[in-house]
């Protein structure tokens, strides 16, 4: 599959969901041609990165990450700035990492 790098990172800078979603999975796959086109990606897009932040949260499962997640990135958007949450379970026996879908349990943010 050949890949758009200089569209796919336009739409990313401009707030496309989708094309995050492309974005994400050529850095997650572990084809040759993939890597190579997620590396270029990431060229193109952390200059325009200006002052964002990434934050870890980690805890055992029960412990209120998602509720804690939800309740800042809220905060977060109330003070007027984006915020967009990854999840992952890195002790996916199967993938090794899997990203998850919190959307049920962080609605309000979703």
């Amino acid at each position: 599959m050949a890949h758009d790098i200089e569209q796919l990172s336009a739409a990313l800078l401009d707030g496309d969901r989708r094309a995050l979603a492309r974005g994400i999975t050529l850095l997650e796959s572990t084809r040759a041609e993939d890597r190579k086109a997620g590396d270029e990606l990431l060229e193109r897009v952390t200059p325009r990165a200006g002052k964002s932040l990434r934050v870890g949260i980690s805890g055992v499962p029960g412990v209120g990450k998602s509720t804690f997640i939800e309740s800042l990135g809220n905060l977060i958007i109330d003070q007027g700035h984006r915020v967009a949450v990854l999840a992952v379970d890195p002790s996916s026996a199967i993938s090794g990492g899997s990203i998850l879908g919190d959307k049920t349990r962080m609605d309000t943010l979703s």
